[in-house]
């Protein structure tokens, strides 16, 4: 298996410096994730969120995910992690993500009726670093129209939404390793635990 090293001495510096000045300047981009390829917005520009919207042709009632890259960033993201969520975290082998009671700093339209925001560290490389270099959150839904089914590789993604996205991220498009999305789980201020994917 490739290990991280070898990945980042393959890394294209000027694939990623594109990709986080498209997110500062409120575009959206398809990258790799720790699961499945996503289509991705800083995820504190409301107007940036509503193209991701309209690109896949979801109504903004359903909330999409939220990717930081690192436990710093999480805590910066929500209100309070409950104690529950920090020991479901150290004990995931899979991608986990958690929905939170009250994040903080995300853009209105990303949240759920009732005010929470699904949220994942991500440990993949490209991911995990763009998360640190743009110093935000950023918005991680499949990239698929909404309705159709989730792309497990790259080659899988529809020409609809590889011309809708500013940018397409170069890093890992020949990666054939089909992914999942990850298991989600609720988890409220008071500690109660709902599993929902």
């Amino acid at each position: 298996m490739e290990t991280e090293r070898n990945q980042e001495e393959r890394y294209d510096r000027e694939d990623m410096a594109r990709a986080v000045e498209i997110l500062k300047q409120g575009g959206i981009i398809l990258y790799p994730t720790d699961t499945v390829w996503g289509i991705g917005c800083d995820a504190t520009n409301t107007e940036a969120v509503k193209k991701i919207y309209d690109l896949k042709k979801r109504s903004d009632a359903k909330s999409m995910l939220v990717l930081v890259g690192s436990e710093g960033e999480l805590q910066r993201t929500v209100e309070e992690v409950p104690e529950a969520a920090w020991m479901l975290i150290e004990a995931a082998v899979n991608p986990l993500t958690i929905i939170y009671d009250r994040p903080r700093g995300l853009a209105v339209n990303l949240l759920a009726d009732d005010g929470s925001a699904g949220i994942r560290i991500t440990s993949e490389l490209f991911s995990r670093t763009l998360c640190s270099r743009l110093r935000r959150p950023i918005v991680s839904t499949s990239a698929n129209v909404s309705g159709k089914k989730t792309p497990a590789v790259f080659s899988d993604i529809d020409d609809e939404i590889i011309d809708g996205v500013d940018y397409v991220v170069r890093f890992r498009q020949e990666d054939s390793s089909r992914r999942k999305s990850s298991n989600i789980i609720k988890v409220s201020d008071s500690g109660v635990i709902k599993v929902i994917r």
